[in-house]
């Protein structure tokens, strides 16, 4: 029977040009026992409704329950249906649908979307982005210019094949067809690999978790294991369900695409790092601050600022402070306040795009020990030097200034083996890492004070930088075989190979 099948309430009126789909009733696949033994089947589901209880609505709900890898999952019918969603879709979208729709001259644009490409190609791009945010294989996008924003998604909307013009019908054959011909086609030469990898990476991005050489080595590390690694970019959302596991280089945050590709590999049976529920938890510093706080993990004075208690919190801080926008990353949004005023005006600030802000002690340190842990196991421990003439590690203003000043863009770096950094350090970062999860985590570590002082953990970080030539100095290949051991324990355990 085909890998693909094509879950339609009047499967007799549709036909496709490739062997590899078959059109079945919603009912023969619901009550058929042939589709429930099925293994590895695709299942795109066409049906006239996906409302709540209806056939529709169960095939993708069975699909999954069978291990099955529906078109859509549950979770995007009920996205579609959220207008939060929906909204945070549209910030994402609003320049690309802008350059896309800037010939139109009708202030509302629907937009079919038939297995993420449209009916015209230039309309392909941003109906690829939409199939990523809500990947169905039907959609119907509502889109309105407004005098001040210019153009916005308004609704998004499963559609069936009944709903489709009958001058789209031709072209929505084609898609369909291209689809099955581009998920059967073998995406890898070596054949035979126990799992596939995906590695989430792009290699435009300027402060990517990995370089270019190091994704290298993890492929190499992957290989040496019988797994398949591949790298994939944002507009490969649609071909999640090919792989069984997925690890994200990419920088993670939980508004845009690395979560939603964290968050669909999880429902999917992938084995994921970063998993969804360590980037919501590590991306926001005001759940570390209240995770350390109930965990006693040794961390510098902080508090959670709020407009009402912007004078009391500078009172028990004093001053130099350290002002945080809770989602900040690579010291962006991330300030030293010197003066009343300065806090005051910080303060506002960053208040102004969060309820609430981190305020902290200001630890004057030469460096921060970053402390790799991957499943509750140190794995590579750092000592990232501040930059020079910075307070920081990172220099964000001097890379604004100039690229080329790379000792006061970034500090130097001197990594040391695990067994050689300070107990106590790297007890800190084990206790913090280990109350976040059992993932790969990199923990930021401060040791102020008269001898040597007490460590203090700044933060923990779901998606730490492994670069070759930096992290990887000390256990250099050994470094990225055990991420992929790692890998190849979860998907033993996954598969029940153990």
């Amino acid at each position: 029977m085909s890998k693909f099948l094509f879950v339609i309430n009047r499967p007799e009126h549709w036909t496709f040009s490739t062997p590899e789909a078959t059109v079945v009733s919603a009912r023969q696949y619901l009550t058929d026992p042939k589709y429930a033994a099925l293994r590895g089947a695709r299942v795109i589901n066409l049906c006239r409704s996906l409302a709540y209880q209806t056939n529709g609505y169960y095939v993708s709900l069975i699909a999954e329950a069978r291990g099955h890898k529906p078109l859509p999952r549950i979770n995007t019918i009920q996205d579609v249906k959220s207008a939060s969603i929906i909204r945070s879709a549209s910030g994402d979208l609003d320049e690309l649908a802008d350059r896309t729709l800037a010939h139109l001259t009708e202030n509302t644009f629907e937009l079919a979307v038939y297995f993420g490409r449209g009916v015209h190609k230039h309309y392909d791009q941003l109906c690829r982005q939409i199939f990523n945010t809500f990947p169905a294989p039907l959609l119907r996008a509502t889109f309105r210019r407004d005098d001040e924003d210019g153009w916005e998604l308004r609704n998004v909307s499963t559609i069936s094949v009944h709903d489709v013009p009958g001058e789209h019908v031709p072209v929505l054959r084609d898609r369909a067809d291209e689809f099955v011909r581009r998920d059967s086609a073998p995406a890898r030469p070596k054949p035979g690999a126990r799992y596939d990898l995906a590695i989430l990476w792009d290699k435009t991005e300027q402060n990517s978790a990995s370089n270019e050489k190091a994704i290298q080595r993890f492929i190499r590390a992957a290989d040496k294991l019988d797994i398949d690694a591949e790298i994939i970019d944002r507009d490969d959302f649609g071909r999640i369900g090919e792989f069984d596991a997925l690890f994200i280089r990419s920088t993670t945050a939980v508004n845009n695409h690395t979560f939603r590709f964290a968050r669909v590999a999880e429902a999917e049976g992938l084995v994921v790092v970063d998993d969804p529920a360590s980037i919501i938890r590590c991306s926001n510093k005001v759940y570390l601050a209240e995770l350390f706080r109930h965990h006693d993990i040794p961390a510098p004075q902080t508090e959670v600022l709020h407009r009402d208690n912007i004078d009391a919190v500078l009172e028990r801080l004093g001053l130099p402070v350290v002002l945080k926008q809770p989602d900040s990353a690579f010291s962006l949004g991330v300030k030293k306040a010197a003066t009343p005023d300065d806090y005051r005006r910080l303060a506002s600030e960053l208040l102004d795009k969060s309820d609430l802000v981190i305020a902290q002690r200001y630890l004057p340190t030469e460096f921060d020990w970053r402390i790799g842990i991957l499943d509750g196991r140190p794995l590579y421990a750092c000592k990232y030097h501040m930059a020079r003439g910075h307070w920081q590690i990172y220099n964000p203003a001097a890379a604004t200034a100039s690229e080329k000043l790379s000792a006061k863009v970034s500090g130097r770096h001197e990594t040391i083996p695990v067994e050689l950094a300070p107990r106590p350090v790297v007890r800190a970062a084990l206790k913090a890492a280990n109350a976040i999860g059992r993932g790969l985590y990199g923990v930021d570590v401060k040791v102020a004070g008269p001898d040597g002082g007490k460590p203090c953990v700044v933060e923990v970080n779901d998606n730490p930088s492994i670069d070759a030539g930096v992290e990887d100095t000390v256990l250099r290949e050994q470094l990225y075989e055990r991420v992929m051991e790692y890998f190849l324990k979860r998907l033993e355990e996954v598969s029940g190979e153990r």
